[in-house]
């Protein structure tokens, strides 16, 4: 039997440690989930939807970890180019495209569409600040 102590997160930040988690409310279709920001990196993943007001949170981020699913439309998930039309207004200077279906393409030729400062993820890829 699993041993598992759940602590429910809700939408003001916390601490772990030193370290402030803002969570950032995005909708996965109809459903609402969260997205992170931690220091000057985000994560999102799993949306349709990033809600103006929380568009407010992500102002300054340095790295923006977002999800692309394919080229064409989904209904619970960004396309390429959603991503990176979103990925713009945000301005964050470096961004990794990750939440990729084989649908997307080739690693090396998706990349070579790319405009600069924007990548695809890797397994194993890591990130270091």
């Amino acid at each position: 039997v699993p041993d598992i102590n759940l602590i429910t997160i809700h939408r003001t930040s916390f601490m772990i440690g030193d370290t402030e988690i803002i969570p950032i409310r995005v909708y996965h279709y109809k459903l609402p989930i969260l997205g992170f920001r931690i220091g000057d990196f985000a994560y999102l993943t799993d949306l349709t939807v990033l809600p103006e007001s929380e568009k407010k949170k992500l102002s300054g981020v340095k790295v923006l970890v977002i999800e692309a699913l394919r080229k064409t439309p989904h209904l619970a998930h960004l396309s390429l180019s959603e991503a990176l039309t979103l990925s713009r207004e945000l301005e964050a200077p470096q961004v990794i495209l990750t939440h990729l279906s084989h649908q997307m393409g080739l690693h090396r030729q998706v990349s070579a569409e790319l405009p600069s400062g924007i990548s695809l993820a890797y397994d194993g890829m890591v990130l270091e600040f």
